[in-house]
Parts: structure tokens; C-alpha cells; sequence
């Protein structure tokens, strides 16, 4: 994008009231150093996930 060959990536997973997200979402917006940003809804198997994830449990490694 514009020619830059390097970027950040960002995964934040939060809890707010609709209001904030949009104050949030323009935020973003304003921000020139933000190029993209994608906000979504995790469903109740992303949540899942998300939380096995944060514990470590794709992580380790079996015994043998």
C-alpha cells in the first residue's frame, strides 16, 4: 500500500458498548499512521477458541 514494504499487524480482542466502538472506529480513522483496521463480532466459537489460545493450549508440545 502507497509504496511501503513493511507494516504491524495488531489483534485486539475487547469488550465495550456499541458506543465506544464507534468512538473507538473514529478514532482509528483520524489516526494517519492506521492504514486499516477491521472491527468484528466473535460468535461464541471464536470465543472459544480465542480463550484456548490465550492459555497456551495450541502451543504445547506432546510428550512422546
Amino acid at each position: 500500500m502507497k509504496k511501503k514494504t513493511t507494516g504491524f499487524y495488531v489483534l485486539v480482542e475487547f469488550k465495550a458498548d456499541p458506543t465506544i466502538i464507534r468512538k473507538f472506529e473514529l478514532e482509528l480513522r483520524r489516526d494517519e499512521k492506521v492504514m486499516r483496521f477491521l472491527t468484528t463480532v466473535l460468535d461464541k466459537h471464536s470465543i472459544a477458541y480465542a480463550d484456548r489460545r490465550r492459555k497456551g493450549e495450541f502451543n504445547k508440545k506432546s510428550r512422546s
